[in-house]
């Protein structure tokens, strides 16, 4: 044993000496291996950020939570036409279901309304979003307030003239979330007192709330800006779901109660959408498997490429060292031994590969994150496949290589 550990030892060293010594035959063979292992794993860290930032992004949204609307998240895209036709939300279906739902812990109303502008002093933000909320909506959404609070109950049910604004409005106008709060800015030509400050959120794959450019404010104040039964406004009612009781559940209630309010007959069609998170959890995840699959096929093109540029090196090494090995072989050297040397030699390569690789891909993240704010992961699990990868094409590339070699006559080889 001790002996075979020596000879392997011995025949890395003689490895490492064959690269230094041959610098461009060895550059060469890697490329093909590094921009393979390069392709694999930026492909895995881009889609696995992607998907990790998108969730988090939508558990927000939250996973108990039923979304009434016209549209549904999921399918049915060509019966746009009828989903276009049916009645939007209404304040007084939200307050009827607020008061029958058994199985509701909070039930929320709000509606946008875009192109707004905010006015303090001779400084001005436009293009801001009006979110119209009521109450309970900080129950469903858990906002982030960096500075001051979100409105009371009696600022809801009393047409309240304040605001919570966005981290972009506050920056723009203010500078800082303490120096905002108090301060009474012109709010499409109507006076509002600000008292929260929403924290940064930063940029919003989903689509579904841009708290950095919005401005949230009680439904009855808002209703005197743009009125929810206007033509292009889409209200929604968010209900959650109580502790103990499944967003199933939730939806079989919501469904009877919806369907008595809006009086439709048995034979009827449900003339609204009931959307939760998990609707789109399966497009999503077959989003990304095709992402990763496409990714991964144009990573294994450029391993079968550096898989041959390593079998054509080892294949030269083999000839090279044709008279060593028949040395070897001539004082007891096995096989096995002699295939296992040429294998470990064809690994190495690859995993130096792959180490360029997996360190380009690294420098890449760290230059992107820190330039913009999207953050990419680059997991453990990932490494771990890089390096699986390598291994594996090592083997691959180097078997028929080591294998001639352990087969090689040793007078033949000597005499060679």
């Amino acid at each position: 044993m001790f002996t075979t550990l020596k000879i392997l030892w011995n025949s890395l060293l003689i490895a490492l000496q064959e690269l230094k010594g041959n610098k461009l035959r060895t550059f060469l063979s890697l490329l093909g291996v590094t921009i393979g292992i390069f392709c694999i794993i930026s492909v895995l860290t881009l889609t696995k950020s992607l998907e990790r930032n998108i969730r988090d992004q939508m558990s927000s949204l939250g996973s108990n939570v039923v979304y009434v609307g016209k549209w549904p998240w999921a399918g049915g895209g060509g019966e746009w036409w009828k989903y276009w036709n049916r009645p939007s939300a209404k304040f007084t279906e939200f307050k009827a279901v607020q008061q029958r739902l058994t199985n509701a812990g909070a039930c929320a109303y709000e509606y946008k309304s875009g192109g707004k502008t905010v006015e303090y002093g001779n400084d001005y933000m436009s293009g801001v979003t009006m979110e119209a909320i009521t109450y309970d909506f900080a129950d469903i959404q858990q906002l982030k307030i960096a500075s001051g609070r979100f409105f009371t109950q009696n600022e809801t049910n009393g047409n309240g003239q304040v605001l919570i604004v966005g981290a972009n409005i506050w920056d723009g106008l203010f500078g800082t979330p303490e120096q905002t709060i108090g301060k009474t800015v012109s709010f499409e030509g109507r006076k509002f007192t600000i008292v929260g400050a929403m924290q940064r959120y930063g940029d919003n794959m989903v689509g579904a709330f841009d708290y950095d450019n919005s401005v949230l404010v009680p439904y009855l104040a808002a209703r005197q800006i743009v009125d929810d039964r206007g033509p292009w406004v889409d209200p929604a009612i968010m209900v959650k779901a109580n502790q103990n009781v499944s967003v199933g559940a939730l939806k079989d209630e919501l469904r009877g109660v919806l369907r008595s309010v809006r009086k439709l007959r048995p034979t009827e069609d449900d003339n609204f959408a009931l959307n939760e998170l998990s609707m789109v959890n399966d497009g999503m995840n077959q989003m990304f498997g095709s992402l990763n699959l496409g990714g991964g096929a144009i990573g294994i093109l450029a391993l079968i490429v550096g898989a041959f540029g390593i079998a054509n090196i080892m294949f030269v090494t083999v000839k090279e060292r044709t008279n060593i090995i028949g040395l070897k072989k001539a004082i007891g050297a096995k096989r096995n031994v002699i295939m296992a040397e040429f294998l470990l030699e064809s690994i190495l390569l690859c995993l130096i590969g792959g180490a360029m690789g997996m360190g380009l891909v690294y420098l890449i993240t760290k230059l992107i994150t820190s330039s913009v704010s999207f953050n990419i992961y680059m997991s453990a699990g990932i490494v771990a496949a890089g390096i699986a990868t390598s291994v594996i094409t090592g083997i691959l590339a180097g078997f028929i290589p080591a294998y001639s070699a352990a087969r090689l006559d040793p007078v033949v080889a000597i005499r060679s």
